[in-house]
């Protein structure tokens, strides 16, 4: 739903008393209510994809002030918190907008990624897990996904491979996991569908520095000098100051 649609929502969900009848108040109907609550929510999110976080929170105070444990008002707030670094506040709204639905992926999925932003990473598998278990969600490779990730970071190399290699049978076009299943190729020596996977991210996204570093040394193992240079040059250029530069030098 649109910004402008969730405020004309809005207004007809407070307004509809004032055209049926002087006497009429929506707000006294639970029909009326749920209208105002959905349309305070979507409102929140409009404000939120707008990275206007602070304006974000006045409609969605509204929706917890019709039903405090409304599931969406409260990841939604998540989202805001999140967003403004408070991770305190922001797993205290997810964990309120999953205690209302305990099962909802969407939810499960963002409280996942937030779980990893914080390093908490087996907290996050165990979300992500339960994600992964509605198989009619429609964002399920993005779950595989952040699964493979995950497990990557407990060390669990197999089990990372597993889960990004379902993630690609779902959905090929994922450049996340196409750039760490060509880590993971390199680093085991299988250069060859180490390339493949590369070649085909670099299809899909824009080189980051860790993409970059990865280029060269691929260039490197198969000899083509130009395409190494250039990637080391890229890499000088727009991410002088990061770790990868710093081992791209010394790798030299």
């Amino acid at each position: 739903m649109t910004l402008r649609v969730a405020l004309l929502l809005l207004f007809v969900s407070l307004s509809a008393g004032c055209v049926l009848s002087g006497d009429f108040n929506p707000m006294k109907t639970s029909k009326g209510r749920d209208e105002a609550r959905e349309a305070y929510v979507q409102l929140g999110l409009g404000y939120v994809q707008q990275g206007m976080t602070e304006r974000a929170k006045v409609p969605l105070k509204k929706a917890l002030e019709l039903d405090e444990s409304d599931a969406d008002a409260n990841a939604a707030l998540a989202l805001v918190f999140q967003a403004e670094m408070e991770p305190e506040l922001a797993d205290q709204h997810y964990r309120k907008a999953l205690a209302a639905r305990p099962s909802d992926a969407r939810i499960l999925n963002n409280y996942g990624s937030f779980l990893f932003e914080e390093k908490r990473y087996k907290d996050a598998y165990q979300r992500f897990e339960q994600a992964a278990a509605d198989t009619l969600y429609p964002e399920r490779s993005r779950v595989f996904e952040n699964l493979g990730m995950t497990a990557a970071m407990l060390g669990e190399r197999d089990l990372a491979r597993q889960h990004l290699e379902k993630a690609l049978r779902l959905n090929r076009q994922q450049p996340r996991a196409l750039l760490e299943m060509a880590e993971l190729s390199f680093e085991d020596r299988h250069y060859v569908p180490a390339r493949d996977y590369y070649d085909r991210f670099s299809l899909l996204s824009e080189q980051n520095a860790r993409s970059l570093l990865l280029g060269v040394r691929l260039a490197t193992v198969f000899e083509d000098r130009d395409k190494a240079a250039s990637y080391g040059l890229q890499l000088k250029r727009l991410y002088p100051g990061t770790p990868e530069y710093q081992q791209y030098l010394s790798e030299q």
